[in-house]
């Protein structure tokens, strides 16, 4: 998934790998799996549209303040795009009582962290910090909700910003560019503009933008109406329900939403593209599908036939293309590299050839390993791949970060935060059965966009 980290980052999940791979190995089937923990979600609604979810956890004293705005690539217009990307930028750079950059110093003099992330559908913005300094975070965050320095200098000095990160993360690194700039091509312009251009937009594009331009993003998406908080850890409701309505409840609502438009077909037959990496060593494949979103009943299914595929060296496409038949020197699988979609869905695999193999070759091969998979996964593998999801998910959701991810995640993706409590159970009912369908409804050559990548000249 692509994002752009400005400030902090999270702390490691070395050890948190370790403890999954324990209990993958450790738990033998349904009957004797853990059972996730009810997660409890007090919500209510602001006047003005803010939706506020709170899940108290007092096992520590910490809290994190995660806010999701409904706003991502999928909203920019043709000749407006970028604009998503560049605001999680423009949002560290001060407001009415706040100076620039001192949002991130404010939040580490408290002990805490935070960070922020652009995808498709959401950008999101979060601290975890001392659950007694809560009330922080909440103001920083209404301070720039309610009155970010818009200006022509700091739009001057982001716009600068994004380009030298796009140089740095994406231009600069193989395969990475072909990745970012060559996935839209799997949605139609005309039918779905939303998923049919790059995460991080054009760099012409914001060259022209204006200080109205960017004005006027904001003053439509960046309101209350358009935002979901969520709150958990060492809080009690009635102070954050207090809280909130003391730093947001007087920021006016913004315009109702327009709705979005994606036919998610894109074009039909499959496409084959062959693309020049000056940053490659090596040629590589790079296969993606069109697919669902997550309120979709396919997609847990899918999720697991990502791990299956492609997730350690276990997985399927490690064991036939890298250690066997040493096609390979690498191969993974991601579901919805950019984040879940609302509208569509998005599986890719992309290997890199072994040396003095061909992109051409490679590209066979990944297809005949992709369609042995519909009629070849077992019992055993599916099983596997739900406990690594129990792993992940259960001792995720130990941390109060991503307890709150995954609230926002049910409200914005699933049709409501009970969801999150409901979706172990989808996980834990798919079965091999399903999986095989999956890729064969999904895993097609008509439903393929292929890209045989080639070392250009440096």
């Amino acid at each position: 998934m692509l994002t752009a980290r400005l400030c902090r980052r999270r702390p490691t999940r070395a050890a948190l790998a370790a403890l999954a791979a324990v209990l993958t190995a450790a738990v033998p089937g349904p009957a004797s799996a853990q059972a996730l923990a009810p997660v409890r979600v007090e919500s209510f609604t602001l006047t003005n549209g803010l939706r506020v979810h709170v899940v108290e956890d007092h096992a520590t004293q910490v809290a994190a303040v995660n806010l999701w705005y409904d706003v991502g690539s999928r909203d920019e217009r043709p000749r407006r795009t970028g604009f998503a990307h560049l605001f999680e930028h423009m949002m560290f750079q001060g407001s009415a009582h706040v100076g620039k950059a001192e949002h991130g110093q404010l939040i580490e003099r408290a002990g805490g962290w935070y960070n922020g992330s652009t995808r498709s559908d959401v950008t999101d913005y979060y601290e975890v910090l001392p659950s007694n300094r809560v009330n922080l975070a909440l103001w920083l965050e209404a301070d720039r909700m309610r009155s970010l320095a818009v200006t022509a200098e700091n739009l001057g000095n982001q716009r600068e910003t994004v380009k030298e990160e796009r140089r740095l993360r994406v231009d600069n690194q193989p395969y990475v560019g072909v990745l970012v700039d060559s996935l839209p091509l799997l949605f139609d312009t005309d039918r779905c503009f939303a998923y049919a251009h790059s995460i991080i937009g054009s760099m012409a594009d914001l060259d022209a933008a204006t200080t109205d331009d960017v004005r006027a993003f904001f003053d439509r998406y960046y309101v209350p109406n358009n935002a979901t908080l969520v709150v958990v850890g060492d809080v009690r409701v009635a102070e954050i329900r207090r809280w909130t309505q003391q730093y947001f409840g007087d920021i006016p609502a913004g315009p109702s939403r327009e709705p979005l438009r994606c036919d998610g077909a894109g074009t039909r037959g499959e496409r084959v593209r062959r693309v020049a990496d000056r940053q490659a060593t090596l040629p590589a494949v790079l296969m993606a599908f069109r697919t669902v979103p997550p309120s979709h009943p396919d997609y847990p299914a899918l999720a697991l036939l990502s791990t299956i595929l492609g997730e350690g060296e276990s997985s399927r496409l490690h064991r036939t293309l890298v250690r066997g038949r040493q096609l390979a020197v690498a191969a993974q699988v991601q579901h919805d590299p950019f984040g879940p979609m609302r509208l569509a869905g998005m599986f890719t695999v992309l290997a890199v050839s072994n040396a003095g193999v061909s992109a051409d070759s490679l590209h066979e091969a990944m297809f005949r390993d992709l369609l042995a998979v519909a009629s070849g996964v077992s019992d055993a593998e599916v099983e596997k791949a739900r406990n690594v999801w129990r792993a992940r998910t259960i001792f995720g959701r130990q941390r109060a970060l991503e307890l709150s991810t995954a609230v926002q995640f049910a409200a914005m993706f699933l049709g409501g935060v009970e969801a999150v409590n409901v979706e172990p159970d989808r996980y834990a009912a798919v079965r091999a059965a399903d999986v095989r369908r999956v890729a064969r409804a999904y895993l097609r050559e008509d439903n393929a966009l292929s890209l045989l990548i080639e070392p250009g000249d440096r």
